[in-house]
């Protein structure tokens, strides 16, 4: 079997970044489903990242601010699923820190958002002000932006999501993220590029 065939079987890696460390942070829940609903989908691989596992101590991408384990994560992702609460219509500096401590790897690489907040709007404003962000990183934005307003209300005291509807836009932003996944794995692996 030749390595492109192989290639286009291999399962996408998908990590979903958690945008905040904050100890009473209610996006957290909103992150496990998007990992759940992940892991239902057969052709790709999810795993949760919570920067409170990680070592992000300085800002920028100089060396004493990376954490190995997330510049190997973010080297072999295909592409991602940012998960951000908004902190004064934008989000947290943690998530910041967290993605500027890599560049390269994000390069030609597809980003879907999920915005969480405790007010009406789900999140907007922080997924408005992250656009720029990871656009500047290389990345490339899906349209499927799902929004978890009033967070506080949505869930179970089990951290059980009440609307079955959330996971149908879950997985609506999956389908975008896997196809843009595919089309720019292929690009990143046949076509020219002066990034790589």
């Amino acid at each position: 079997m030749s390595l492109r065939i192989l290639s286009v079987m291999a399962k996408l890696f998908i990590p979903i970044l958690l945008g905040t460390t904050r100890p009473k942070r209610e996006s957290i829940k909103a992150a496990r489903l998007v990992e759940k609903v992940g892991k239902e989908i057969e052709e790709i691989e999810v795993q949760l990242v919570d920067p409170v596992d990680y070592n992000f101590p300085f800002d920028g991408n100089d060396p004493e601010n990376k954490d190995p384990r997330y510049t190997e994560l973010t080297a072999k992702a295909d592409g991602f699923f940012i998960v951000t609460p908004e902190y004064n219509h934008s989000f947290p500096g943690t998530l910041k820190r967290m993605l500027d401590s890599e560049l390269t790897n994000y390069i030609h690489k597809p980003v879907a958002f999920a915005g969480v907040s405790n007010g009406i709007f789900g999140g907007a404003r922080a997924l408005e002000a992250l656009t720029l962000t990871v656009r500047e990183m290389g990345m490339v934005v899906t349209f499927a932006d799902v929004y978890f307003p009033q967070v506080q209300n949505l869930f179970d005291e089990n951290g059980e999501i009440k609307d079955e509807g959330y996971v149908r836009r879950i997985k609506r932003g999956y389908e975008e993220l896997i196809w843009m996944a595919k089309s720019l794995k292929w690009g990143r692996e046949n076509l020219k590029s002066i990034y790589h």
